[in-house]
Parts: C-alpha cells; structure tokens; sequence
C-alpha cells in the first residue's frame, strides 16, 4: 500500500480523497495555488505544495509543477479527483514514466474513451448499445446531410472532443442542419482546437441514466449499478438520484452487466462510469467518463462502499474488496450540487462566505470545503458543496432533502440552494417524472421576463 498520495485538485473533492486517504493511515499531500492558500483541503492536508499562480492553467493544469511537487514530497501516487487533469492521457503517462502510480484508469484507457467517436466505436465493438450516427467524424455537409437522412430528423451534431455542451447543435431539418452543422465545428475549434464533429440521431423525450462500473485491471469489474442525472441545465447537472425511478430491477441488471463485462474484457482498471440516453425502454451509448464522478456519493450511499477507498486499493495492486454478488441496493440516495450562482440568470457569484452551517442527522452528508471566514476566489467552477441524503425509499430521500436544505446556512454570497426548495415542490419531481430537457423549459417558464 502506498504510504503517501498527492490529490491534484481542490475544493470538497481534494478533501474526500485527504478523508479516505487518512482513513486507510496514508499521508496525503495537497497541492494549490496562490488563490487557494487558505483552502481547507490546504488545511486538511498532511503536507502542501504551492504549485503556482491563481490561473488553473498555470497551477491545477501544470503537469510539471505537480510531477515536480510529487518527487518534492516523496508522494508514490497521484488522484486527480474530477475535472483538471482527471481525464489527461498525457498527464497519467507522465506519471507513469516517473515511477509514480495514476489512481485511475491506464493512459491507453482515458485516451480512447476520451475521443467521442472512438469511445463510441469500441463500446459497439465491446456490446454496448449506442445511438444511432455516423461511423466517424463528418467533415462537409453533403456527408452531413447524407448521415441526417439515413438516420432521419432531428439529428445532433457534437464536437469530437467535445464536453460540457460545447460543440453541440441540434437540428430538426436540412436548413437547420447547414447552420448547425458550421457553428458546431466553430465552436468545437474554439474550445477544442479540433474542429472535427460527428452527427446522432436527437433523441426526443431521454433520461440521462449513467451506469457506475470498477475494475481491477486484470479482468475482472463489477457494476454498482445507475445513478439517474437528467435534471440539467445546460447540458450541466443539478439533482442526481440512485438508483433512478424508472429503472427496473431487471433493466438494471441486463444493462448493467453488459457495462461490466466490457470494461472487463479490457482489463479496465479503477472507478469509471458508463453514461446513456434512455428512451423508450431502451439503452443509448452517449461517452464514458474515466474518473470519479462528482455524483459518486449517492452510489456510495446505496451500496455502503467507499469508492476513493477502492480507488486506492486497486491502483496499488489489491484485490477489489467486493464481488458482484455482494452488492445490493439499499434504499434511494439524492444529491444536489450546491452553486455559488445567483438567481435567475446563474452568475457566478464568488465572494466571503460569514457564515456556514451544514445539516445533519441521519442519512445526511455534506461534502463541501467551505467555511465561516472563507473566500471563494473567481477562478474556478463555481460549485462549492454537495447535499447527499439516503432514505429507506425515495419519498423519505425527498423528505430528508427538503428537511437539510432548511438547516444549511450559506450567508454572505447567493447560492443555488432556493432552485432546490422551488424543485422539491413541483408534482414531476416528488414523482420522479422528468427528462434531460424538463429542468430547462421549467426554468424558462419560472423566469420568463
């Protein structure tokens, strides 16, 4: 087992992994820049590295300066966490080249999955049902036009190496296609550097059910199961809830397995989740994110497994503490991703936070890195706290939520905490009736000018 990992990144998900790390009596090293000096992940921490300037390109994004604070510390493995450098092929094989252990997936692994077209070529390849497309990037319109009408209208077009809704344009006829179809590559240049774009088949009405997978590396992975993450806004979820209300026991287990059996044919190693569009009583392959996911604790919550903890333990070359067989749901988790955003228009709203105050109680988890006294620097994404709560069923998960957040305390900045209290009132949630468009109309007629 290692004796000391660094965690390269910061805010509530460096504190988790600092948790689980000191947990398992292993030191942990934490890295930060100028702006986040007084963080509490900073604080937490066994040992800290300043590793530059507020700007994440020039600290959390530089590969050099962490390698550099590793070999500083003596730190033999590297978490990334989520987001920064989670999903960086060349980061995790940087590491790799200094004798230092990526905890996470094969360099191999995050590439191929990090490359829209190729991810959906192998998941077919691998028995995972995907949307309907083109077989790769789509590089004029007259092929364009030629994949919309085999596939039939409306279509989407998406950047190759796209994420976080960047890229991507829907288009319900020819016409709209041209215009699509141009301003997704100017995007996808923009944000990406890579033009290159390829073409689904839009789905109408879609949930956004992610299936959780882990893998020992050597063969063998098992599934914990969905986590339902249609409540978005922006292509960004909000609300995430497990195991989702329309999944059946059966649905759950047939999809399940085919995930978990493919991420094993590749020896895929550690936390990696499995995401879907699904309609109709059918499964879509959207992409695969090879890291822990921001919304791991309502799978944590169902299953009594600690998922940084497993992280760990595979990534130095142990047995995965669980069997399939072990795993079984035990009642309904919910989570809501608390924003320091103001209302209505979601601007980013960092400031002094002078007051703090998390719930409590039974069944109730906050995962957050703030304090009384703190300063939220402008530099980073504006998410600052998790809300999880589990419940014996989903209406007691529904009334826990309502009863924590009218215990947290946020005073000094906005926060998208009143969206919640306005969510949990409406029929379609209490009833779990929703779709990856719902929240978006439903915030165009609550704040309709």
């Amino acid at each position: 087992m290692f004796e000391k990992i660094l965690i390269a990144n910061r805010g509530e998900i460096a504190l988790r992994v600092i948790r689980a790390a000191r947990e398992m009596g292993i030191k942990s090293v934490a890295v930060h820049s100028t702006a986040d000096a007084d963080a509490m992940h900073v604080r937490m921490a066994d040992e800290s590295v300043c590793i530059g300037p507020a700007s994440s390109t020039n600290s959390y994004l530089n590969k050099a300066a962490i390698i550099s604070a590793c070999e500083i510390t003596g730190a033999q493995a590297v978490h990334p966490g989520y987001g920064f450098l989670s999903e960086n092929a060349a980061f995790a094989q940087a590491l790799e080249d200094h004798g230092i252990t990526f905890i996470g997936p094969s360099a191999e692994h995050i590439r191929i999955m990090g490359d829209k077209i190729t991810a959906k070529e192998t998941a077919a390849a691998l028995g995972i049902p995907v949307v309907p497309g083109s077989a790769g990037g789509v590089a004029d319109f007259e092929t364009a036009i030629g994949t919309a009408a085999a596939i039939g209208f409306p279509v989407i077009i998406k950047a190759t190496a796209g994420g976080g809704g960047r890229g991507m344009k829907v288009a319900r006829n020819a016409e709209e296609l041209e215009v699509a179809f141009r301003t997704a590559r100017s995007e996808a240049k923009a944000a990406f550097g890579n033009d290159e774009v390829y073409i689904e088949k839009y789905l109408q009405k879609p949930r956004h059910i992610e299936i959780q997978v882990f893998g020992d590396g050597k063969g063998r992975a098992v599934h914990l199961g969905e986590r339902d993450c249609s409540l978005q806004r922006r292509h960004q979820k909000v609300f995430e809830e497990a195991p989702g209300p329309a999944i059946t026991p059966k649905m759950r287990s047939e999809i399940g397995t085919i995930c978990a059996e493919a991420v094993a044919k590749i020896n895929y190693i550690g936390a990696g989740t499995v995401e879907f569009l699904y309609e109709d009583g059918k499964f879509y392959f959207i992409e695969m994110n090879t890291r822990l996911q921001v919304e791991h604790p309502v799978t944590e919550a169902i299953f009594g497994v600690d998922l940084v903890r497993e992280q760990i333990r595979v990534a130095a070359g142990l047995p995965m503490s669980f069997e399939q067989s072990d795993l079984e749901i035990n009642g309904h988790a919910i989570e809501v991703r608390i924003n320091a955003e103001k209302l209505p228009n979601f601007a980013p709203c960092p400031g002094k936070v002078r007051v703090f105050h998390a719930p409590g109680g039974l069944g109730v988890r906050m995962d957050s890195a703030l304090y009384g006294g703190y300063s939220i620097p402008p530099y980073y994404d504006s998410l600052i706290g998790k809300l999880i709560v589990h419940g014996r069923d989903r209406p007691e998960a529904l009334a826990r939520l309502k009863r924590a957040l009218g215990e947290l305390i946020i005073d000094g900045i906005d926060t998208s905490v009143p969206l919640f209290h306005m969510l949990l009132a409406e029929p379609d949630i209490q009833n779990g009736d929703y779709n990856i468009h719902w929240l978006e109309k439903w915030l165009a007629a609550q704040f309709a000018e």
